[in-house]
């Protein structure tokens, strides 16, 4: 069937890397080295993405483990900046989802998201409301690469699967979406997503990035 919509992953994808500034910022408040801050991140980033913690909770919990004694105002502090750190937008990407719009094509996003971040994205990305359907994490209580979020894009956008393609920087992710039977790209570069699209044959029916 032919493709009637592209799935795009934000973090990574949309965006570039976390702003090297705001994670350094980050690393400053918390007074830990860097390996040590970036390991203690993750540790509950599924938790926040999946909606179990907000962001303030997800930062008294890192300095709870990290065996600080940080003030609220630091907390907060640590909130807003963990949010700049995702907003760095990259133009070559959301200029090919205005070419797919064009064309006649839906676009989505679906996003592993915690609460903090996308609110400061909502106030700073006025792209986002060029896009049919906007899916994040913590809303629906499920993050990828669980099915359920895909299931749950699939039918905001009214497609069926192999009429869908899903692209993300993580290999797992689009692994799922491939078993759900979508069409699916492991983004790292958009030199590598053109090469991608091309031999993957889905140059002929899309505009190339």
């Amino acid at each position: 069937m032919a493709l009637r919509a592209v799935i795009f992953d934000y973090g990574r994808v949309l965006t570039g890397p976390p702003d090297p500034d705001a994670h350094a910022q980050l690393v400053r408040i918390t007074g830990l080295s860097s390996d040590r801050f970036d390991s203690l991140y993750w540790t509950d980033r599924q938790a926040y993405d999946e909606g179990s913690l907000t962001g303030l909770e997800f930062w008294r919990k890192l300095a709870c483990d990290a065996g600080l004694n940080l003030s609220e105002s630091a907390i907060e502090e640590l909130n807003l900046w963990d949010a700049r750190m995702w907003t760095k937008a990259d133009p070559a990407m959301l200029a090919w989802q205005f070419k797919l719009k064009e064309r006649g094509l839906l676009t989505a996003i679906v996003s592993n998201m915690g609460d903090a971040v996308h609110e400061h994205m909502e106030r700073e990305l006025s792209w986002l409301g060029r896009f049919d359907v906007l899916v994040w994490s913590y809303q629906i209580r499920v993050a990828k690469p669980a099915p359920a979020i895909y299931r749950y894009a699939l039918e905001r956008l009214g497609t069926e699967p192999d009429e869908t393609l899903f692209i993300d920087d993580k290999a797992e992710n689009v692994d799922t979406a491939l078993t759900l039977g979508m069409r699916g790209l492991v983004f790292s570069t958009v030199e590598k997503l053109r090469a991608d699209l091309f031999g993957s044959g889905l140059g002929r029916e899309l505009p190339l990035p």
